[in-house]
């Protein structure tokens, strides 16, 4: 059986209405669409069990917003794409406290670097109490992946979380799709958390509130598909019938494709969630007071 990787609740209940029927309910789970900052967007609420057997995806609110418009150059599109994440997030967040940003990924890999690159976006403000009183207080961390460092994301989110006792925790990953159309185009906020490699059959550690004992919100952008649900569907596309699993998962099993201006768009997008992270926190703030303070 073809395996269809995504990190996306939103393609998750696209592929569910595609196997069901467009007219059929999906029980446990809720859907809308909507616009935020002139950029279409898709609420997923997985409500239960039910949903969560059927999604494969833990309960709560995923909203996913679509910023192919930043591709497109259209006028302001990096500004309202970083303002749209923060009124995305800033609902999810607890009113007062510190909160702690892990940027997960390999920065060495640009496909998986979102999380570090972020991070360089962010107002970092816990140590500056006395300075800037009117602050939100915000830490930082990217603790590198497993095979450099010997550490699982969630241990190293563990230990800091256990010594800093924050609010809450924001975790910014790297996603993968199930189309082309989302690479690098959409942003995904979530309050369940994220499993670390989940989309590309890599799982890790579960980051989650069960896990660190405070609230922990995901954001990311998926970079890469896999090979296989390419294939399938080109082959579709060209009206190809009968398509055998077995040889579309051959050679290409394990293969995932990025694009070739990935360099160029996740720098692109580690500033926008970066500054819509730095908005969401400090909602005091605009993105100009965030150019001054940040260039």
């Amino acid at each position: 059986m073809l395996t269809i990787r995504t990190d996306l609740a939103a393609e998750a209940h696209a592929l569910w209405q595609e196997s069901a029927g467009e007219t059929t309910a999906l029980p446990g789970v809720r859907a809308r669409e909507g616009e935020l900052e002139g950029f279409p967007l898709t609420w997923v609420e997985v409500l239960d069990e039910e949903g969560e057997r059927a999604l494969g995806k833990p309960r709560g609110r995923y909203a996913t917003l679509d910023v192919s418009a930043l591709w497109r150059r259209e006028p302001e599109a990096a500004v309202r794409a970083a303002r749209a994440a923060a009124a995305l997030l800033e609902p999810l967040l607890p009113e007062e406290g510190t909160v702690l940003v892990a940027g997960l990924g390999n920065p060495a890999m640009t496909p998986d670097a979102l999380g570090p690159l972020t991070l360089e976006h962010l107002l970092i403000t816990r140590h500056l109490g006395e300075v800037l009183p009117d602050f939100r207080p915000v830490a930082a961390l990217a603790g590198g992946v497993l095979g450099t460092t010997g550490l699982e994301a969630a241990e190293w989110v563990r230990g800091v979380t256990e010594r800093l006792e924050p609010a809450a925790v924001v975790v910014v990953d790297a996603l993968a799709s199930r189309g082309l159309d989302r690479l690098c185009s959409a942003v995904q906020v979530a309050d369940t958390g994220l499993i670390p490699g989940s989309g590309v059959g890599n799982h890790r550690m579960a980051l989650t509130r069960e896990t660190l004992g405070v609230p922990v919100l995901s954001v990311g952008v998926p970079t890469v598909v896999d090979a296989e649900t390419i294939a399938r569907d080109l082959l579709s596309e060209a009206g190809a019938a009968d398509l055998d699993p077995q040889v579309l998962g051959g050679r290409g099993r394990r293969l995932f494709v990025t694009p070739d201006s990935i360099d160029a768009r996740v720098r692109e997008l580690g500033k926008v969630l970066g500054y819509g992270l730095d908005l969401a926190l400090q909602p005091g703030l605009t993105v100009e007071d965030l150019e001054a303070l940040l260039s």
